[in-house]
């Protein structure tokens, strides 16, 4: 009689357990078409991407604002089109990739601030350094299932820091992030907006 108790309680919970997951509206990252990019201002071009990265996006229910955005990037994976520049951003004066592999921004509060944007509050973390910062976004192609999620964050380098500089080089302290995310829903409801 136990175990028929047992096994019943078992099969309730998985059912439960499925049916809740399937109400969440789930979303996938199409990295192919998807970049991170970053941008300074300096007396030669610092502009650059990075190759490896990884992105999820989940939600709590069908409200929008409960989203939740991950992003980690491979430090190592810099690319500016220059080895030298690479080489310097790679090394302990800027991302210490050896001791700090990972740069990553994790959400914790999303506000819709317009019909097609948002102010994603999370904790970035550079370098062993963690820091409060927003990242505005704008959406395109709410209400189909798919589009794109596009917008920057700017931080300053110090704050992280990043306190050195390029030699012959003069860059400033402000660092732009561009994420421009490509994403489809694979399951669950639609999102629920504010108009």
């Amino acid at each position: 009689m136990n175990m028929r108790l047992a096994a019943l309680c078992l099969l309730t919970f998985a059912t439960l357990s499925t049916r809740a997951h399937a109400q969440v509206p789930v979303f996938q990252t199409t990295a192919e078409d998807s970049s991170i990019k970053f941008y300074v201002k300096s007396s030669v071009a610092l502009v650059g991407n990075f190759d490896k990265w990884d992105a999820t996006l989940k939600f709590k229910s069908s409200d929008v604002t409960t989203a939740v955005l991950d992003i980690k990037i491979q430090a190592s994976t810099v690319n500016t089109g220059s080895g030298v520049k690479d080489k310097k951003l790679k090394s302990k004066d800027f991302f210490n990739v050896d001791e700090n592999p990972l740069i990553t921004f994790h959400s914790t509060q999303v506000v819709q601030t317009s019909p097609d944007t948002f102010d994603v509050i999370g904790t970035f973390s550079i370098r062993g350094v963690s820091k409060p910062e927003t990242l505005k976004l704008n959406v395109e192609g709410k209400g189909t299932g798919k589009g794109s999620i596009k917008g920057t964050m700017a931080f300053d380098r110090k704050d992280y820091g990043m306190t050195s500089g390029i030699p012959f080089v003069k860059i400033a302290d402000r660092v732009e992030v561009n994420v421009d995310l490509k994403v489809n829903q694979t399951s669950g409801p639609r999102l629920v907006y504010k108009q």
